[in-house]
């Protein structure tokens, strides 16, 4: 009796096991054929590409930021100062964070790219862009106990669907084994967008818009952490972030962006 009971169970199990795989079987011509059909365009040219998403000719007129770097800021020199010597922003204008490292200049390739990632829901560009950060961000990283996305307010977040910084920090994180800690570092307060904002206006537009939240600072207190953005122009947007994580007692503050702003007529001293 239990034999016959137990036989239509097994055939049940192989029926349920055959449409699975003929489901699977099913979606992966489908994706197949939606890729023959619509190739894969490299978002910066429009040609097609075999990858993610930056044909070979684009991504040779990516420009990788390696050293001679300013240590403080991580601005790249046209010739090598020496050891410790840092850039004249670094001096004349110090931030509230420790260092920060860019993977890229924010030439005309890499702004493609955030463009894309940011307000064209291009989630396929962020592991290539992780990946590089997570190079050009190795000593940061090494030293560092947890990552942290600069956060949108909610109501940006609701528009956009997601947080580029978060898909970027979360390929880090899988990249290096660094724990990402989200939802610690808060947007409080809604700002106006920083582009067209004049250095002063960025860093007023900011102010005050981060916290900690506060059932979360013993996550944050004592430990190294790495802001993880997009891009990085005037620095007022990180500068914020990284006085609220002090504030709630961070042992240090570096920051780790995929592309950023550099005035190539400024040298070191």
């Amino acid at each position: 009796m239990d034999a016959e009971a137990s036989l239509p169970n097994s055939i049940s199990t192989i029926l349920r096991g055959t449409l699975s795989a003929c489901r699977g079987a099913w979606h992966h011509a489908a994706r197949m054929a939606l890729d023959i059909a619509l190739p894969t365009l490299c978002v910066a040219c429009r040609e097609p590409v075999n990858g993610e998403g930056v044909c070979a000719n684009c991504w040779a007129k990516l420009s990788f930021i390696a050293p001679p770097l300013c240590p403080r800021l991580g601005i790249p020199f046209v010739y090598d100062p020496g050891p410790g010597l840092l850039s004249m922003e670094a001096i004349s204008d110090p931030p509230a964070y420790g260092r920060a490292r860019a993977a890229v200049r924010y030439d005309d390739v890499a702004r493609t790219l955030v463009h894309a990632l940011k307000y064209q829901d291009r989630t396929d560009l962020a592991p290539a862009m992780g990946r590089w950060m997570a190079r050009a961000g190795r000593e940061l990283i090494e030293q560092s106990d947890a990552l942290i996305p600069v956060p949108l307010h909610w109501r940006r977040g609701w528009s956009r669907r997601f947080n580029q910084s978060g898909a970027l920090a979360r390929v880090i994180e899988r990249q290096t084994g660094v724990k990402l800690l989200s939802e610690v570092l808060r947007r409080v307060r809604p700002t106006l967008q920083q582009i067209g904002l004049s250095r002063p206006q960025r860093a007023s537009n900011v102010q005050g818009a981060f916290k900690v939240a506060a059932e979360r600072q013993s996550e944050i207190q004592g430990r190294r952490v790495v802001l993880v953005d997009d891009v990085l122009t005037s620095g007022a947007t990180v500068d914020a972030c990284a006085r609220a994580l002090l504030r709630a007692k961070a042992a240090s503050v570096d920051v780790l962006v995929f592309a950023r702003v550099v005035d190539t007529h400024k040298a070191p001293i």
